[in-house]
């Protein structure tokens, strides 16, 4: 095999369990926990006074 595309190959390995271990730890911190709230946070009536 080509030297260059063994390298490419670790690389993408490397990579790719990078970006899984940082996906894994932004579950457990609690990133992913409400999903639904944000898109209804708009509908929200916000009792403030303007004046």
């Amino acid at each position: 095999m080509d030297n260059s595309l063994v390298t490419l190959i670790i690389l993408s390995l490397f990579l790719g369990c990078g970006c899984w271990l940082f996906f894994i730890w932004a579950v457990k911190k609690g990133e992913f926990e409400d999903i639904e709230r944000p898109k209804h946070r708009m509908l929200d009536d916000d009792e403030e006074d303007h004046t």
